[in-house]
């Protein structure tokens, strides 16, 4: 990758590694690092379990036990009702948006360049900045806004929420019916957008802070330095949005369950 211009720099760590041609094309980088990701979640959890104790607990069983009830209260003060599902999804929104996140924070080229000597001339290992993935979770949790707002009124409150609000009159269905419908739906393009667009700007800043590198070498030690302050800035947007990304998706329940009748 040594010979490549500038602009085809960028576009190469801007290339999805895919399989499939059109819409039914699969970002395969982008499904591996989310697998990958949640693996790890599961499996740092799964190993605390076993090894929780009520006597001196280790460093990670007080990290894993920080989470779990900061989550929890969050989720408390946030949704008024039984919590068994929520919170543990909250605590896994979270965790999986944030370790997702922290991939950006590995140099640009490290992975993309190990993939080149295995024979791999894609990657992308950031799967937050990867725009299938953000809708890919902001629709399971829009289907669990439906879920949630049929469970407390039934499928005739859904019905009469987005029909008799917020005139109620029948002669504005339809106008009501639309309103409704596109707040609805803006409920989880937003989720989507707001995490895309910020991994997205993280990741292209760090490939032209590595554009530098390429130049002389006073040039490129102030790309290193940049490099350095960018990654430590960097941390507090991969911990935000992930916070982000959690909170509504409290919020988003929250109101899907308690929303008054109309």
């Amino acid at each position: 990758m040594s010979n490549l211009t500038t602009a085809d720099y960028i576009q190469h760590h801007l290339s999805f590694l895919t399989s499939g041609e059109g819409f039914w094309n699969i970002n395969i980088d982008s499904l591996f690092f989310s697998i990958l990701t949640g693996g790890i979640f599961l499996f740092i959890f799964y190993k605390v379990a076993q090894k929780v104790t009520s006597g001196v607990p280790s460093k990670l069983q007080c990290l894993v036990e920080i989470l779990v009830e900061w989550i929890d209260k969050i989720v408390r003060e946030n949704f008024h009702g039984k919590r068994d599902l929520v919170a543990p999804l909250g605590l896994t929104v979270f965790c999986w948006v944030f370790l997702m996140n922290t991939v950006d924070l590995i140099p640009v080229d490290f992975l993309p360049q190990f993939a080149n000597l295995v024979g791999i001339h894609y990657l992308r290992a950031v799967p937050s900045a990867d725009l299938n993935v953000t809708f890919g979770i902001s629709i399971g949790i829009f289907v669990l806004i439906l879920f949630y707002t049929v469970k407390s009124k039934g499928f005739g409150g859904l019905v009469k929420e987005y029909t008799m609000h917020p005139f109620n009159h029948p002669l504005l269905i339809p106008v009501n019916l639309l309103l409704e419908t596109v707040t609805l739906i803006s409920k989880p393009v937003s989720l989507a957008l707001r995490l895309f667009g910020n991994m997205y700007a993280g990741e292209l800043i760090f490939i032209l802070i590595a554009v530098m590198y390429s130049a002389n070498y006073a040039i490129a030690a102030m790309g290193m330095s940049l490099h350095f302050v960018w990654a430590v800035f960097h941390i507090l947007v991969v911990a935000l949005q992930a916070f982000i990304f959690m909170m509504l998706t409290v919020v988003y329940l929250s109101i899907a369950y308690n929303k008054a009748d109309h």
